[in-house]
């Protein structure tokens, strides 16, 4: 008699992908030229605040993360900020600045002007178009330098999808990307939840990734209710993250 078979698919394992924030991997080009000659070390900043703003996954939080290392900032998320007043003794780079409570901000940037210390913000809109209630808030806002993170050329989308596939360890032939890139929508945030869906959808399917499997990927990305099922964008807790020790 011949035994029945049954097909065994590998388990896709809930590993959260945590990306790497180092400056040897930032991606340079047209879209945050302005962004990086801003944060020359050289570069003085008008009343030491600069803010970086920008859509999601514009390379935001990368080049936070890389002036953050370079100059021993204390790095903070947004939401988590001290809600009671501080005395910072590093600089400070806040990540979804614009997610902060008001008061906390307000403390926050008036304890960094008192010890002279720099402050970088990044944000999804620039802070003057912030709606906040505090007017002293919205004045220290609206004084904030700002430097718009503008959309990628094709080099950039290119070279993005290329180094986020290489960080899954994601073997994809350059016909495939060259067909996705043709078919997914061209921001970064696209092609982050591409890699990942195509990272787990080859996990599954036990096979490297074909093109039948990146249509499956394009495909499913157009069903707006089609993220549940994946950790890389299940909405996590907002928690303070530091390049240096934050004794805050």
């Amino acid at each position: 008699m011949t035994p029945n078979h049954t097909e065994s698919r590998q388990l896709a394992l809930p590993f959260r992908h945590e990306p790497r924030f180092l400056a040897a991997g930032l991606l340079a080009d047209s879209s945050n030229a302005d962004a990086l000659a801003w944060l020359k070390p050289s570069v003085e900043w008008p009343q030491d605040r600069l803010a970086l703003w920008g859509p999601e996954g514009c390379g935001k939080t990368h080049l936070v993360h890389v002036w953050a290392a370079r100059t021993g900032a204390c790095l903070l998320a947004g939401p988590a900020l001290p809600r009671d007043p501080v005395r910072p003794e590093h600089p400070i780079a806040i990540d979804d600045a614009d997610t902060a409570s008001e008061r906390p901000l307000l403390h926050l940037l008036n304890a960094c002007r008192d010890a002279g210390l720099p402050v970088l913000l990044a944000s999804r809109t620039a802070p003057a178009r912030w709606a906040v209630s505090l007017p002293d808030l919205a004045s220290r806002l609206r004084a904030v330098t700002s430097v718009e993170i503008r959309p990628p050329d094709e080099h950039m989308l290119r070279a993005l999808l290329a180094r986020l596939l290489s960080e899954r360890q994601l073997s994809v032939a350059e016909p495939v990307q060259d067909w996705l890139l043709l078919r997914l929508p061209r921001t970064p945030a696209a092609l982050r939840e591409a890699a990942a869906r195509l990272d787990r959808a080859g996990l599954i399917a036990g096979r490297r990734v074909s093109r039948a499997l990146a249509a499956d990927v394009v495909r499913a990305m157009a069903q707006p209710d089609s993220l549940a099922d994946y950790e890389d964008f299940a909405p996590m807790p907002q928690a303070a993250s530091s390049a240096v020790p934050c004794l805050l």
